[in-house]
């Protein structure tokens, strides 16, 4: 197994050999994308690279992010911590005036690496010469980066290295960002995603730019395969591949109505498969992990020890105990203020509505400038959706929400009022509640006014550049306002 294997080389090696031996960690994470991959069922299109890694080591089937949208689960998997028990719930948060530090004795995954022996980088693909991405909600060091590419490193010093790509964003928001990536399809793949293999989730119409879009982020996906195969053959090409474990997996599902910000496994649910020395081939795992366990196992893969503060868990480890369950939580986004959280075991899903006066979809600029919201409004408006698609509609929501997942993967059926599953409720109910208290949601004290106000004025005078659209600002604005006043009337 591969501790035992990396045990005997730490107990075998001098001190030099061991820093030379160690292997090289390189992760791949495209940002806004679901396991829309050939390796997880995924027939419309064809993924070989990322099927390819999933040959050479072990695809999860059951892997789930702790949050929903960009910075909170990127915050969550640096740390190796729960994003809730960090402070760094809020998305876009601690960017203004009033700043947000990490808890005493929490260091980032890079800064660990760095601290033995290791080189650091984080870079977009292609290279820009820039940083990759990182949006991290609290204050941190830029130096725990060596460079943007592992290959300024020293000769024979080991790397970590993060590759944070576009991945569903690529798409864009409408149908000028749908051509972009198509048409880069058929350059690279000498064919576009065609409309009609497009299958939607039953919660969506068959809308035309619904449908296009759909087109759009599958090329998308393909692209982000293209780049998974371009990395595996530098590596290769460097003569490092044979003792490099690479990890690929994405910061959360895919940025639809349903999807990206809320709690269902559209925007849980991601790939995850990891490949390199000591993991054994063709392994396929169907046990619950959350994202912030790359934190860990990368660290242990290291022969790093793993902080005893950090939430994450060696989930390679000989002596792993499979978690029972998933847990995620969303609060404000951007503008928009709310308050969910959810528990996931292999057979049901659990999520609380914090704030069930307000309907799913409250304004946000961010999502209600893309196409698909816009057609969605425009089909809803119409009376032309069926009850299943009416249901991000709803005006208000339950205070509870659970779901059969066996029987209703799509989430549409809630079985909190069922009194045959009464008994589970209570059950996940309680799950959720250990879990908050253990781990210290921070979430269960409303984000201050100050706080709200100094971050609101960052995003608000971004927007008020020459080359963003005057009127986003206004609507931003407007939906600032509306949330004070919601939250003035206890909503």
């Amino acid at each position: 197994m591969f501790r035992t294997f990396l045990l005997a080389c730490l107990l075998t090696a001098s001190p030099l050999l061991v820093a030379d031996d160690r292997p090289n960690i390189v992760w791949i994470i495209p940002d806004d994308m679901s396991a829309n991959f050939s390796c997880y069922g995924e027939t419309a299109i064809q993924t070989p690279n990322v099927d390819r890694l999933a040959q050479l080591g072990v695809k999860f089937t059951n892997a789930f992010v702790t949050a929903p949208v960009c910075s909170t689960c990127r915050s969550a998997f640096i740390t190796g911590m729960y994003q809730t028990s960090i402070g760094a719930h809020h998305h876009r948060s601690g960017r203004g005036k009033l700043k947000i530090n990490l808890p005493d004795g929490i260091e980032l995954v890079p800064k660990l690496f760095q601290d033995a022996g290791y080189h650091t980088s984080i870079t977009g693909w292609p290279l820009n010469g820039k940083l990759g991405k990182t949006d991290y909600n609290f204050q941190w060091d830029e130096s725990v980066y060596d460079s943007n590419d592992w290959a300024t490193r020293d000769e024979g010093q080991p790397f970590f290295a993060q590759i944070q790509t576009q991945g569903g964003k690529l798409r864009g928001k409408d149908a000028k960002g749908w051509e972009k990536v198509s048409a880069a399809a058929e350059k690279s793949l000498g064919s576009r995603t065609p409309n009609s293999v497009v299958n939607l989730p039953p919660y969506y119409p068959d809308h035309p730019d619904v449908v296009r879009d759909w087109a759009a982020y599958l090329d998308s996906v393909r692209m982000t395969d293209v780049m998974v195969g371009e990395v595996l053959a530098r590596l290769k090409k460097e003569g490092v591949l044979e003792n490099t474990i690479v990890l690929f997996m994405t910061d959360h599902g895919i940025s639809h109505a349903r999807g990206k910000q809320f709690l269902y496994d559209e925007g849980l649910h991601v790939p995850l498969v990891i490949a390199g020395p000591g993991i054994p081939a063709g392994t396929v795992r169907e046990d619950v992990v959350e994202h912030i366990d790359i934190a860990a196992l990368s660290l242990a893969a290291a022969g790093i020890a793993i902080p005893d503060s950090m939430q994450a868990r060696d989930i390679l480890a000989d002596d792993y105990t499979p978690r029972e369950a998933a847990f995620a939580a969303r609060d404000r986004c951007d503008e928009t203020v709310d308050h969910i959280r959810s528990v996931r075991t292999k057979e049901f899903k659990y999520i609380r509505n914090f704030l069930p006066e307000r309907p799913y979809l409250q304004p946000c600029a961010y999502k209600d400038a893309k196409a698909i919201l816009i057609a969605l409004r425009e089909q809803h408006a119409a009376g032309k959706l069926n009850d299943t698609q009416e249901l991000l509609f709803r005006d208000v929501r339950p205070t509870e929400e659970l779901y059969d997942l066996q029987n209703d993967p799509h989430e549409i059926h809630n079985l909190a009022g069922d009194s045959q599953f009464a008994e589970k409720l209570t059950e996940m109910r309680q799950r959720l509640d250990v879990w908050m208290e253990e781990t210290g949601d921070q979430g269960r004290q409303a984000e201050s006014e100050q706080m709200y106000d100094s971050d609101m004025k960052v995003y608000t005078d971004r927007l008020s550049l020459p080359k963003f659209d005057p009127k986003q600002l206004q609507t931003v604005q407007k939906n600032i306002a509306l949330m004070k006043q919601w939250a003035s009337e206890g909503k």
